[in-house]
């Protein structure tokens, strides 16, 4: 992920005001922003054949978090000519040297009068200056964030990472060897749940913020299908061609064997933050640190520490 990106497709007015006017009313309704191995292909395979909704022919476009990388077209399976159309553009976008919202907003030109968006877990380590430029030119769009416990998002991640071979295997009942893998900055960004919910709340309307959790698409997969269409303004009653709710297409993957020994070192590496994410985010978060023997009430007397302190110096002041 790069800090600093170059802008175009944002035009000004005389008076200096920025002008959101694009040629055409397209744009993305929604982006799923994370967090990987939380849940995102089982999204995108519940909206893609759902009547309310026009999915592009690949799940993640990445186009806000790498510039100039060319999204893995070659697996994508173009239904019809808007889906070979999309692919020719976005091919033609990703190579500009410079990010273009006025034609990234024009790839959801096919949608016509549906709903669409952009799934690309990546943007959860997007800057506050990317979020700020995407929040700005599309004011009404729904931003969704799928939030798991760290200590498995984590491991599910690194055993992805060695499946797929961009992981060197290691020792997994080596403590010192797992962490080191966790520390890679690739997995130790995507696994902070709270933080990356604090960065896009600072630039989302609160209305138009969501977050869902994998726990709820583990206990109960269609009631959170509901949710997730509600929010987005699609019909839950209809149905996502012959996709039920509990379809799961990476269940059958190999993991790596998670020892209770290294289970609880990792419980460990993450305890701030999943005492974190249980006083900030709620919901089944709450639940997060007790897997794993950790009490709240400590967490919580420093959170009351800090605001009797807060409040001292507004009252000196």
């Amino acid at each position: 992920m790069r800090p600093v990106w170059p802008f175009n497709g944002v035009n000004k007015h005389r008076n200096g005001k920025d002008n959101h006017h694009s040629t055409s009313d397209a744009c993305p309704d929604f982006l799923c922003v994370g967090a990987q191995k939380s849940g995102t292909s089982w999204l995108y395979r519940q909206l893609e054949p759902h009547p309310d909704f026009w999915m592009p022919p690949v799940k993640e476009l990445h186009y806000f978090d790498e510039l100039s990388r060319i999204p893995a077209v070659a697996s994508a399976r173009p239904r019809d000519d808007r889906d070979r159309g999309f692919l020719e553009r976005i091919k033609r976008l990703s190579a500009q040297p410079h990010l273009d919202l006025e034609s990234y907003a024009r790839l959801f030109e096919p949608k016509e009068p549906l709903l669409s968006g952009d799934i690309t877990p990546a943007y959860s380590m997007l800057s506050d200056e990317i979020i700020e430029r995407i929040v700005h030119r599309f004011p009404n769009l729904k931003v969704i964030f799928l939030a798991r416990d760290p200590v498995e998002r984590a491991w599910s991640q690194l055993s992805m990472g060695v499946r797929l071979r961009n992981i060197t295997p290691f020792d997994v009942s080596d403590v010192d060897d797992v962490i080191r893998n966790l520390m890679n900055p690739g997995v130790l960004l995507r696994s902070h749940p709270s933080k990356i919910v604090a960065r896009w709340k600072r630039h989302v309307r609160p209305e138009l913020f969501r977050i869902f959790f994998f726990d709820d698409l583990e206990k109960n997969p269609a009631e959170l299908r509901s949710s997730v269409l509600l929010f987005l303004g699609a019909d839950p009653s209809k149905p996502s061609g012959r996709l039920k709710a509990n379809h799961n297409g990476d269940s059958s993957r190999d993991k790596l064997r998670l020892t209770e020994k290294v289970r609880s070192q990792v419980a460990q590496f993450f305890e701030q933050e999943l005492k974190t994410c249980a006083a900030e985010l709620g919901g089944p978060a709450k639940r997060w640190p007790a897997r794993y023997g950790f009490s709240l009430v400590i967490l919580f007397i420093q959170l009351l520490d800090d605001f009797d302190l807060l409040f001292w110096c507004d009252w000196i002041t």
